[in-house]
């Protein structure tokens, strides 16, 4: 807890099982009230551990993908208390310490969204970013930045706060269950007008810590433009899609009914009203 605000942290898992435990250990449990894990169709033993550790978790049967292990984890901190929700990847490339920094943005009441950056300062290419990915980074942050108005130093981060507001509003159902899912929700934060902080997070690039490649990492950029293309065209109302279209919103917010159709094992008792479990 926060300033009076209850905070949950959701770790969106695949074969972290060697990160799992140094993640967790460095996570305040005197600020996180709730830690939920979602393994994502893992081959190593991170379900194992889960189960191990006692958390509370939520096991997809298939690989649905990086955007979709996020819908179920929000879904699933929405069903909290929660005031306050953190996204942590458990591949340790972010830093947990920072977590009481990261959730007292939000708690201030000052900003809806917080982003750990790993370009502000100079942590990102110390901490063994390849050059090709720092570089990358900083072109799409700049086009993205003149696209949709923003001043972000990057949003590619994969530690984040938001509000309870924040999630209960988007109609983050809506967005890829592939790894632009990121991208949409910062574009979708901006257009429904939430303010977003930063602060600057060292990383760390390791063996064990989760990378896509080079392949996979241009397809994500192309993705990235397409999302600044997408903001641009629904704001002169040319053309909007579903995960930017506030008249659609209702159709595409979470529950229970999409992540249920994905979640074949949970510690999690729920029944089959929206939003609506018991942790």
């Amino acid at each position: 807890m926060i300033g009076n605000k209850i905070v949950c942290v959701v770790l969106p898992a695949y074969n972290a099982a060697r990160t799992l435990k140094a993640t967790l250990d460095q996570i305040d449990r005197s600020i996180a009230d709730e830690i939920i894990v979602v393994d994502d169709g893992s081959t190593d033993a991170t379900r194992e551990l889960v189960r191990q550790f006692g958390l509370k978790y939520a096991f997809h049967e298939n690989n649905y993908g990086y955007g979709g292990n996020q819908k179920t984890c929000y879904t699933l901190a929405l069903a909290t208390r929660a005031d306050i929700i953190v996204m942590l990847h458990p591949d340790y490339q972010y830093e947990p310490r920072l977590l009481p920094a990261l959730a007292g943005m939000v708690s201030s009441g000052i900003y809806d969204v917080a982003i750990a950056s790993r370009i502000l300062g100079h942590g990102a290419l110390r901490g063994g970013m390849p050059l090709y990915k720092y570089v990358a980074n900083r072109f799409l942050t700049l086009v993205q930045n003149i696209f949709i108005g923003q001043k972000l130093s990057e949003y590619h981060s994969g530690y984040r706060a938001f509000t309870r507001k924040v999630l209960e509003t988007l109609p983050l159902a809506a967005n890829s269950d592939n790894f632009i899912f990121d991208n949409q929700m910062l574009v979708q934060c901006h257009y429904w007008n939430f303010k977003i902080a930063e602060i600057s997070c060292p990383t760390k690039y390791f063996a064990d810590a989760s990378s896509i490649n080079f392949f996979r990492s241009l397809r994500y950029g192309f993705g990235t433009l397409a999302v600044s293309l997408a903001y641009r065209t629904a704001r002169i109302g040319l053309w909007t899609p579903d995960y930017l279209n506030p008249a659609t919103t209702g159709r595409h917010k979470l529950s229970i009914d999409l992540i249920e159709q994905r979640v074949g094992d949970t510690n999690i008792l729920y029944n089959k009203n929206p939003l609506d479990l018991q942790l």
